[in-house]
C-alpha cells in the first residue's frame, strides 16, 4: 500500500485539530449550567455546594523584565478593579479574584457560557521587588502590574580599566 505525503500530513493535521478541540473542551468545562448535559450521579459528590469553578491556570499572564522593574500582564476580561486582589508575600505574587454571575434582574437564563469563576494564581518572582513602588492598571481587560526591583536586584554596570 503506497501513501502520499499529503495524505499523512492531512491525517496528522486532523489529529492535531482533535487534540486542540479536546483541550478546549476540558479547559472550558463548566459543571453547573454549562452548554452540554452531564450525568449528575457521577459528578455530584465532588461538586456539592460549589456555585462557581476554581481555575488554577487562569488568568493567563506574562512576566517581563525591564531592567529596573518587572512588568506583569494578565488577561482578565470582564473584571473590574474591585473584583481583583493582588498580594506579594516574600517573592511570590498572588493574583486572585472572582467574577460573579451577571444575570440581569427579571431575565431568565437559557444558556450560560460565561460562568462565575473564582481564581487564585501564584507566581514566583525572579528577584526581590520594592512593594512600596508597585502599581497596577486595568485597561481593556488587561491588568498591567509594574513592580520596581529592589536596589540590590537591579542590574549594575561595571567599568573595565586597563592594567598599564
Amino acid at each position: 500500500m503506497l501513501m502520499r505525503f499529503g495524505d499523512v500530513n492531512r491525517t496528522f493535521a486532523a489529529m492535531d485539530e482533535l487534540r486542540r478541540r479536546m483541550d478546549r473542551l476540558f479547559d472550558e468545562y463548566e459543571p453547573r449550567g454549562g452548554a452540554w448535559p452531564r450525568s449528575t450521579f457521577f459528578f455530584e459528590p465532588f461538586e456539592a455546594g460549589l456555585s462557581s469553578r476554581t481555575v488554577a491556570t487562569w488568568p493567563r499572564l506574562s512576566v517581563y523584565d525591564k531592567g529596573e522593574a518587572l512588568v506583569i500582564a494578565a488577561d482578565v476580561p470582564g473584571m473590574k478593579e474591585s473584583d481583583i486582589k493582588l498580594e506579594i508575600d516574600q517573592d511570590v505574587l498572588t493574583l486572585s479574584g472572582e467574577r460573579k454571575a451577571d444575570i440581569p434582574e427579571g431575565y431568565a437564563l437559557h444558556k450560560r457560557e460565561r460562568a462565575p469563576v473564582k481564581f487564585s494564581r501564584s507566581v514566583s518572582l525572579p528577584c526581590k521587588v520594592d512593594t512600596e513602588k508597585a502599581s497596577a492598571v486595568l485597561k481593556d481587560g488587561v491588568l498591567t502590574l509594574t513592580l520596581a526591583k529592589s536596589p540590590e536586584a537591579q542590574p549594575r554596570k561595571i567599568s573595565v580599566k586597563s592594567a598599564s
